[in-house]
């Protein structure tokens, strides 16, 4: 259980890590005496709920004679957050993980990482870290996410004698305004991303309302949001006071692990795991050794690895309230009431891998939406209305480009609440007098002219033979963006286009890319975000305005996929201009 409720006991924890770590180096080395010598030193990181068990395994199997070709290995556990190593290692390969951000000083990249969740290692290979390839990644612990809520309010809901599903718990937190929801940032938490994750795939299959239903669902989450596991669980109520229980929290995607450690302190309201169907993916604790990593550090972490998956382990995790990696709990293991008979479906034989976690488009689109949902931006959308963009999209029975890409920004506009500030231009060539854009709508409060954005989208028709004025469009929208910079929001330019510069009467690349780097101001970020349609754009091209700038530029060849495309590419937070 990553909260405060472990106290003085998780100080005493992490700062006993180093010395067992060492302790066991000299313990060892008294005992075989000259077996072995010299040192392999093997650094892990592992998620503060099974680090002790970790630090405990490594211990014994380095005192019973942890070598690797003659040389004697010493094992150092560190506790880490997962957030923290993931930024950590996510910044060492050069790109950031959305809602993440940059590492803290006290982040350490290590030679073998247990994160809770295989998610974390599918989120930095997919952001773009071709070089992120760790080996092993095989499961050594699981524990269940639940939806922990007050034994009295589950209770009302039929607990434990009627099974719930995900879209009976849409349908209360969108009709029961009593009921006060919760969650820890999914971008930093990978339980709550697993709830978010079967949240809205519930409100997904809402019917014709499936939009309205998941927009919804997430607002009601953002409400109730936590930055910090601790400060949720803080939240529950502590009293079965009438006016207590309806004050507290609710209802919060935790694990089993964070529910069976949270009423061992024995709080006067327990928790009720309630397990949703379908069952959200668990925490499948993936030993992950990290690439890089000399041979000999490698065949120390492969031998670790065997002390971790020795059959007496899944009895050693039930002190830390965690399931075996076949989501069998260990000898004397307790699972909370109303848990499935027999535990949860085992996982695929081995354990759980990355490469078996979910699919990492559903993941990208969990955290963009949420994102979206949740931060407060203020947009200027700009989209291109040339002749290329009338051709038909096949895959999207035969609309335009256009169509289509309207359709997003629509889909788009329904996600974002009222906090939000949004324009809109259309751009083509020559189309106000010699000028290549237009203003449909300056930048204004979605809460007074969403009905207006709306009708002036739906009024959009590309050209019939128009070019492509990038350039100069491209410097306008900049200015117009970061003239009335507002601090505490994302300002940002999302462009949509389907071609490359072809105005040879407005500025050239050259004079474009001069005066960006001369108006950028890295105290006043303005993200440039580039949607690239079809086979027809110049990445490179693109990717040079965003260089200057800050953003990032996405290019799809299927034009049908940019109403996801469009969710990544708000969701983006500014970074310093390079």
């Amino acid at each position: 259980m990553r909260s405060g409720f472990r106290g003085a006991g998780a100080v005493a924890s992490a700062t006993a890590l180093a010395v067992v770590a060492t302790g066991a180096w000299f313990g060892y080395r008294e005992f075989t005496g000259p077996a072995c010598s010299g040192q392999v030193k093997l650094t892990v990181a592992a998620a503060p709920e099974i680090a002790p068990v970790v630090q405990a395994a490594a211990g014994r199997w380095v005192a019973e004679g942890a070598a690797v070709d003659g040389t004697c290995v010493a094992v150092e556990v560190s506790t880490q957050e997962p957030v923290e190593v993931a930024a950590a290692v996510a910044g060492k390969h050069g790109v950031t993980l959305p809602g993440v951000g940059q590492a803290s000083g006290t982040a350490i990249t290590p030679d073998v990482w247990v994160p809770d969740s295989s998610t974390w290692l599918l989120r930095i290979k997919n952001s773009g870290a071709a070089a992120f390839d760790p080996t092993n990644g095989a499961s050594i612990a699981r524990s269940p996410v639940v939806v922990a809520m007050p034994e009295p309010v589950a209770t009302r809901l039929g607990w434990p004698q009627q099974k719930l599903t995900w879209a009976d718990l849409v349908r209360q937190m969108n009709t029961d305004t009593k009921l006060r929801t919760g969650i820890v940032e999914p971008t930093r938490d990978a339980a709550g991303l697993a709830g978010l994750l079967a949240l809205t795939a519930a409100a997904g299959k809402s019917g014709r309302d499936s939009q309205q239903a998941r927009t919804a669902a997430l607002r009601a989450l953002a409400t109730g949001r936590s930055a910090l596991r601790q400060d949720l669980l803080a939240r529950f109520p502590r009293s079965t006071d009438p006016a207590a229980l309806a004050a507290g929290l609710g209802a919060a995607a935790l694990s089993e692990e964070d529910v069976i450690a949270y009423n061992r302190t024995q709080p006067p309201v327990p928790l009720a795991a309630l397990y949703l169907d379908p069952a959200p993916m668990a925490l499948d604790y993936p030993y992950a050794v990290l690439p890089g990593i000399e041979p000999a550090k490698a065949s120390a972490a492969a031998g670790l690895f065997g002390a971790l998956t020795a059959p007496t382990f899944p009895d050693r995790l039930v002190g830390q309230a965690l399931r075996g990696p076949d989501g069998v709990g260990g000898a004397g293991f307790q699972a909370p009431v109303g848990a499935p008979a027999g535990g949860p479906a085992p996982l695929a034989a081995g354990g759980g891998t990355a490469a078996g976690g979910p699919d990492p488009s559903a993941l990208d689109a969990a955290v963009s939406g949420w994102s979206v949902a949740t931060q407060s931006g203020r947009m200027l959308c700009v989209i291109d209305v040339s002749g290329s963009m009338r051709q038909p999209v096949p895959t999207a029975g035969n609309v335009s480009r256009e169509q289509v890409t309207v359709a997003a920004a629509l889909r788009g506009l329904d996600l974002v609440d009222d906090s939000w500030a949004v324009g809109l231009w259309t751009f083509s060539t020559e189309m106000v007098g010699s000028r290549d854009y237009r203003e449909l709508l300056p930048i204004g409060p979605l809460s007074t002219q969403r009905s207006k954005l709306r009708t002036a989208l739906g009024s959009i028709r590309p050209t019939q033979d128009g070019d492509t004025g990038l350039y100069d469009t491209v410097l306008a929208a900049y200015r117009t963006v970061q003239d009335d910079w507002e601090p505490g929001r994302v300002n940002s330019l999302v462009l949509f286009t389907d071609g490359k510069n072809e105005d040879a009467d407005g500025i050239g690349q050259r004079e474009l890319l001069t005066e960006l780097a001369r108006l950028a101001d890295p105290e006043r970020p303005v993200q440039v975000v580039i949607i690239g349609i079809g086979g027809d754009v110049s990445r490179t091209e693109l990717e040079a305005i965003t260089k200057v700038t800050g953003g990032g530029v996405f290019v799809t060849e299927d034009p049908n996929k940019i109403g996801e495309i469009f969710l990544r590419a708000v969701a983006l937070r500014p970074t310093a201009p390079r």
